[in-house]
């Protein structure tokens, strides 16, 4: 399993709201989680199948940004 890091704009829990249905449903997402606290909205994603721009593209669909962490 691979952990990739993403610097978003993903700020409150509302927006969690967002786009949690997203991400719950998309196929090969282990796990994932936003760090709200942190100053650049660190998501966090665990996968197997899933590379960086498929989870941006996903993002994306929210209406939010997301730029992965190298």
């Amino acid at each position: 399993m691979k952990t990739i890091q993403f610097k978003t704009n993903i700020n409150c829990t509302n927006c969690l709201a967002r786009v949690t249905p997203f991400l719950d449903r998309k196929e090969g997402i282990q796990s994932w989680k936003v760090d709200i606290d942190n100053p650049d909205k660190i998501l966090t994603v665990e996968t197997d199948l899933l590379d960086a721009e498929d989870i941006v593209k996903t993002i994306k669909r929210t209406g939010f940004e997301a730029e992965e962490i190298r």
